[in-house]
């Protein structure tokens, strides 16, 4: 007697795999999605939105199967300058722009120069929007108004700890913030029967049922409803991008969402043994959901390492899992939207202070300082630079650094001069000549006696540009214009 499979279980064998690993990252990126949104200036329903269509578009669409897109704490900084610079509606036309380029990227396969990127200025970028969350969250917690730069707000945290000190209100929201890191950190030396709700959950959870018990004087998330903060960015908006500002503003969007999606599909593809990501199609998803999010005037979006080895470690096997948890994350915003009332803002305040913390890589640090210096100063310079000027300038900052220090690499060069008493004096090149070693060898060169003859062999040449072939050519004739012979110059074997 021949046993019957159940077609449904054969069209869907990983179902139930899925549908719990859903559950999990559903539970993870619900406190993430509104204490991005509140932490970048905008409505808290706004974080679901985007949330809901990381999931439900974007997590249908090919490219890595595996990892989960959402608001990001990585774009946070970012956002709120931006919404302070230009307003919310512009925000919309600012992420639509993003995603239009991101799928034009996509479909002229530029997904995987993304790649190229010195990791170095990646996590140099990730190191300085972790200090400026840190900073600025740090104000939030107690419920004082942040300085706008990154700078001032570094700078202004001793002045806002005096501050705090002397206002009740002020501790019982330090406290309900500082609690939620506490809980955070202490979770994970749970049994692993309890680490099935995420810290970040259980933290917001009972930091909430604090705050009602004992009627803490805690501000706490506002609520707007879903409907009423979805506002699709109108003709004034649009009128924006006359702004160079803003075009500016569009390019740093799209520059940043794109790496750190690709760099975290990069990371999520060592987690686990499936298909492997396709980087183009990845890009045009990114870009598909980052277009309705525009379209809606909600949050950009980036893939999130958080949520997406939270996915794989649930034991995700296919998109369906990242699907659904954009189905879970709508249903909590159509049917519970009140208990968003309910949570804390230091809570919320907490959840980053720590989402801030793990993107500083001080082990990634320490380890290019031993072997690397070059590139951990980039790194170092990189974050620098975002905390005290902006994270466009920044990023632009380092990578100007690392191409500066690749072309340096590049350019080795070998000159070895034997002068063996009588005769011309013999002078070998080899290697790469470029200008950034013409001022080495025209030293070298300047510093050969005026009254000998010179031999200058130039085969061993791999490069020469232009302008050292012309410092050369002006050298050589100044060193002959004085009575010596002509310089003999050989150029090939």
């Amino acid at each position: 007697m021949t046993q019957q499979t159940n077609p449904r279980i054969s069209k869907y064998p990983h179902l139930k795999q899925d549908f719990a690993a859903s559950l999990v990252v559903f539970l993870v990126a619900l406190p993430l999605c509104v204490g991005v949104a509140v932490a970048s200036g905008v409505p808290a329903e706004l974080g679901l939105v985007t949330g809901i269509i990381g999931g439900i578009v974007t997590g249908m669409m090919r490219g890595s199967s595996l990892q989960v897109s959402g608001p990001a704490a990585g774009l946070t900084v970012l956002v709120f300058e931006a919404v302070q610079e230009f307003g919310l509606p512009a925000l919309g036309v600012i992420v639509l722009a993003a995603g239009l380029l991101q799928l034009a990227m996509g479909a002229l396969k530029l997904g995987r120069y993304f790649r190229a990127i010195s990791i170095s200025v990646v996590e140099g970028m990730l190191a300085g929007i972790g200090l400026v969350i840190i900073a600025g969250q740090l104000y939030a917690a107690a419920g004082l108004k942040a300085p706008a730069s990154g700078l001032d707000k570094i700078l202004g945290l001793p002045g806002a700890a005096v501050d705090a000190v002397g206002s009740t209100e002020a501790l019982a929201s330090l406290a309900v913030g500082a609690g939620t890191i506490a809980v955070m950190l202490l979770w994970k030396r749970l049994p692993k029967g309890a680490q099935s709700v995420p810290g970040a959950l259980a933290a917001v959870v009972l930091a909430t049922l604090a705050t009602l018990a004992f009627s803490l004087p805690v501000a706490t998330v506002e609520v707007n409803g879903l409907l009423d903060s979805v506002q699709p960015p109108g003709s004034d908006a649009f009128a924006e991008l006359a702004n160079p500002a803003l075009l500016g503003t569009i390019l740093a969007f799209t520059l940043i969402a794109s790496a750190e999606s690709l760099f975290s599909a990069a990371a999520v593809d060592r987690l686990h043994d499936g298909p492997r990501t396709e980087y183009d199609k990845e890009l045009m998803a990114q870009g598909a959901g980052n277009a309705v999010c525009g379209a809606l005037g909600a949050l950009p979006m980036t893939a999130v390492i958080v949520r997406s080895s939270a996915n794989v470690q649930a034991g995700a096997k296919t998109k369906a899992s990242r699907v659904l948890h954009g189905v879970w994350l709508l249903l909590f915003a159509a049917l519970l939207p009140s208990a968003l009332a309910l949570i804390p803002l230091p809570a919320l305040a907490g959840i980053l202070v720590h989402a801030g913390w793990k993107l500083i890589p001080f082990r990634a640090v320490a380890s290019l300082w031993r072997g690397h210096r070059g590139e951990a100063l980039i790194l170092v310079v990189t974050a620098v630079s975002i905390v005290a000027v902006n994270m466009f300038e920044g990023v632009l900052i380092g990578l100007a650094l690392s191409v500066a220090k690749t072309a340096w690499e590049a350019s080795h060069i070998k000159l070895e001069v034997i002068d063996k008493g009588a005769g011309p004096v013999q002078v070998y090149l080899s290697g790469n000549a470029t200008f950034l070693r013409l001022p080495k060898i025209l030293d070298s060169l300047e510093g050969l006696p005026q009254d000998r003859p010179v031999e200058l062999d130039l085969s061993g040449l791999h490069h020469l540009d232009h302008a050292c072939r012309t410092a050369l050519e002006n050298w050589a004739e100044r060193h002959s214009a004085v009575g010596t012979e002509p310089v003999k110059v050989t150029t090939e074997v």
